[in-house]
């Protein structure tokens, strides 16, 4: 029972009523507490409508990186109670915590309440001009946690008027709740983080081992010429050689490029190599043999230029060697589809990311280290040379990696003294050297693809017996569209990237030619099918 010692004033009722309100907002959306857009989305709705705002944005802070970023935001008052993500739960904007009214009052801790939004010199216009809203006022509040804002919420045109001093009030006495409600919702998530972390650990732990003495003695008592010519080319076919040869040649083509540059100890490069080896799976296609291939690529890329710091081209070779390490068979949308602890993990360029971290657990194994002699700046910088090269094998990102560097090139400005372009073509000649196999001759090209392709259909067939329909170049059904679909891939990932690298890097002229040679015979034989169906109907 609750005791008053003086009369309640209408103005009392009000504020009551509202805190009542405010405290059965926090009980409903904090039931929600293991979902952070479920949490956001909720806060919003009941912002929204205890303040009579139109629309409502609530923005986290990346104190790191210094910016602002969303993923449900302009949310407009629904008459359904009912809580919907959006169907793209990852999709989210980001910008500058220096700019707009939510940027000032994340970094100043203050709140802002704007009668008329085109007066403040803060407020940024283009997003109305862009979309056609009219913004009239703001409320705007920041959340804290221990002192430290970790977000902004902002109210946008109150229904009947201006925000007021009552609305702020509340408002403040919310963002208590708010700020609870988003804290303990971050440390479930970062628990939750930790325990899909720890399963995939156990699972890798496994099925993976580092390799064993016999291994290690047995490739270092087996003799290896000194001038292996043939390494060089492009062309070359890896399937020919044996299973010993293969990680004997990865420690030729390791030496041949830094032997006398830093110190590694000998030893140490040939368990690296063999364990490398051990960690990819028996899957078709993106298995140990993928990996050596490419890094024979690189090889002959930087064996062909001198552009590369050493620290550059350690970690170009050790990214190729290693870039598909513990593949599954499974491209991320599979990982995703299936709610697999990796999923769970990254949000974005899943099997990348696991196999950057995967390079990582070797290196730190007793034994591995090849680059223990560099400063600890020097073995940070290399690894994040190594992560963005790795994560560049996305094709996912090949489209903005392509726009980038067209538009450098177009305005003549491309430069390999500038960094930032130097950095952008590492991501297209990891792109390149991912997609050898279309610049290879085409007895070696036609039978790599047959392998791909029997990937992409083990996949599919999987999805198959999930209850989902494969797409088509995962469907062993549509097995005779093959040809075409290969053409189109060629014509609009792999001509495209090799014209980017030849542009910048002359020497690499083959590889576009073959490419352009291979698409063509593509093309042929879709077409000789189309013809022999039309004869059939």
């Amino acid at each position: 029972e609750i005791h008053f010692y003086r009369s309640l004033t209408e103005k009392d009722r009000i504020s009551i009523n509202i805190l009542c309100n405010w405290g059965s907002a926090l009980i409903y959306y904090a039931q929600d507490i293991a979902s952070m857009d479920t949490v956001i989305r909720k806060v919003m709705n009941f912002a929204q409508k205890l303040t009579s705002a139109d629309r409502s944005s609530l923005f986290l802070v990346d104190h790191k990186r210094k910016e602002l970023y969303a993923r449900i935001f302009n949310v407009g008052i629904q008459q359904d109670e009912q809580i919907k993500i959006n169907e793209d739960g990852n999709e989210e904007i980001r910008f500058s915590a220096n700019k707009g009214i939510a940027g000032y009052v994340a970094m100043t801790g203050e709140v802002l309440n704007i009668e008329n939004a085109y007066q403040d010199p803060r407020f940024n216009k283009e997003i109305d001009q862009k979309t056609g809203y009219k913004t009239r006022n703001i409320l705007c509040m920041p959340i804290f946690i221990r002192d430290s804002v970790i977000g902004v919420i902002q109210m946008i045109n109150k229904a009947d008027g201006p925000f007021t001093k009552q609305d702020q009030n509340s408002f403040e006495t919310f963002a208590v709740y708010c700020g609870l409600a988003l804290h303990h919702t971050m440390l479930y998530n970062q628990i939750k983080r930790s325990e899909e972390k720890y399963r995939v650990a156990l699972e890798v732990l496994a099925y993976h081992s580092v390799c064993n003495k016999e291994e290690v003695s047995k490739l270092k008592s087996v003799t290896i010429e000194d001038n292996i010519t043939e390494l060089d080319k492009f062309e070359f076919n890896g399937f020919q050689l044996t299973e010993l040869e293969k990680p004997l040649y990865a420690v030729y083509m390791f030496r041949t490029l830094f032997k006398g540059k830093f110190n590694y100890d000998e030893d140490d490069l040939v368990r690296f190599i063999l364990t490398v080896r051990k960690n990819y799976r028996q899957v078709a296609y993106h298995n140990w043999v993928h990996g050596w291939t490419v890094a024979q690529a690189m090889y002959c890329l930087l064996r062909a230029t001198t552009i590369f710091t050493l620290k550059q081209s350690l970690a170009l070779y050790i990214a190729c060697l290693c870039h598909d390490l513990d593949h599954r068979g499974k491209n991320n949308a599979y990982m995703k589809s299936m709610c697999s602890p990796l999923a769970s993990i990254y949000s974005t360029s899943v099997m990348e990311h696991h196999h950057f971290n995967q390079t990582v657990i070797i290196l730190q194994q007793v034994g591995h280290n090849i680059l223990k002699s560099f400063s600890s700046e020097e073995y940070k910088d290399i690894l994040g040379i190594i992560k963005h090269c790795i994560l560049s094998t996305d094709l996912a990102s090949f489209a903005n990696n392509r726009a980038a560097v067209e538009a450098i090139l177009s305005d003549g400005t491309f430069s390999w003294d500038n960094e930032d372009h130097r950095f952008l073509m590492k991501s297209i000649l990891m792109t390149g050297c991912d997609l050898i196999a279309a610049s290879k001759p085409w007895p070696v090209h036609t039978e790599t693809v047959k392998i791909i392709f029997e990937e992409f259909y083990e996949q599919g067939d999987a999805e198959r017996r999930n209850g989902q329909e494969p797409i088509a170049m995962m469907d062993r059904e549509k097995a005779n569209e093959m040809p075409q679909m290969q053409a189109n891939f060629m014509k609009f990932i792999c001509v495209p990237c090799y014209e980017l690298i030849v542009t910048t890097l002359p020497e690499c002229q083959q590889l576009l030619d073959r490419c352009l040679y291979n698409m063509k015979k593509w093309q042929e034989l879709a077409d000789e099918q189309k013809e022999a169906e039309l004869k059939e109907d």
